[in-house]
């Protein structure tokens, strides 16, 4: 592991203070240069999303900037695969199995953690939904759900998926292209394409596909 500044160091350090003085600090934190075109994550925020891959391409960004991560509920994430987005293995917390537990753990982990990805073991309903989110905004952290959340933030969609490198029944699957949509209340929907991944391993934007947007009434 890459030793800290000693700036690295003393911010790190105010972070865990403030954390556990309950500061109610709000931050917008590090993104993945592909999805900070259409969103970044800010502490005290929840944002859902449909597809594992996404998820962990929003956690690489802050896991890059040196912040800690947990992952909890999701015993089939592929940590190779997860090192391969970016995620730093050593500065991430794993509770594959909370079972009914899952709430309470999460909460717990917001106090050390700057974002937290969770898949509940069953429906979040609005009172959940609101503790957790007052939890946020006091410890300095960000959630990530594998599922819905209500009045999440943003909800993140994969609408299309191509896999590259398939020939006539032979080679080997090389690159994934997707259409990602992203949604924020009544604002009008965002969509990218992204390489997620691309034969380089890198998740990119396809350059050949703008941002587009896409007007929606609020209900």
């Amino acid at each position: 592991m890459p030793l800290l500044s000693v700036a690295d160091r003393v911010s790190e350090l105010q972070q865990r203070v403030q954390r556990m003085q309950g500061a109610a600090v709000t931050r917008t934190l590090d993104s993945l240069p592909a999805l900070g075109e259409v969103l970044r994550l800010k502490t005290g925020g929840a944002y859902a999303v449909d597809s594992l891959s996404l998820a962990m391409a929003l956690l690489a960004g802050p896991s890059l900037a040196g912040e800690w991560s947990a992952v909890v509920g999701v015993p089939e994430l592929g940590w190779e695969a997860a090192a391969g987005f970016g995620l730093a293995l050593e500065r991430t917390i794993a509770v594959p199995a909370p079972g009914e537990h899952w709430l309470s753990v999460t909460a717990g982990l917001a106090d050390v953690v700057s974002v937290v990805l969770v898949r509940p073991s069953s429906p979040v309903s609005e009172g959940q939904a609101e503790r957790l989110r007052s939890r946020l905004r006091q410890k300095d952290a960000a959630l990530v759900c594998w599922g819905g959340w209500p009045r999440s933030d943003a909800v993140l969609s994969v609408t299309n998926s191509t896999w590259t490198g398939l020939g006539q029944g032979h080679g080997h699957l090389r690159g994934r292209q997707v259409e990602v949509s992203v949604r924020r209340g009544g604002a009008p929907v965002r969509r990218t394409t992204l390489w997620l991944p691309g034969t380089d391993s890198q998740v990119s934007v396809d350059r050949e596909a703008p941002v587009q947007l896409t007007a929606v009434q609020a209900g």
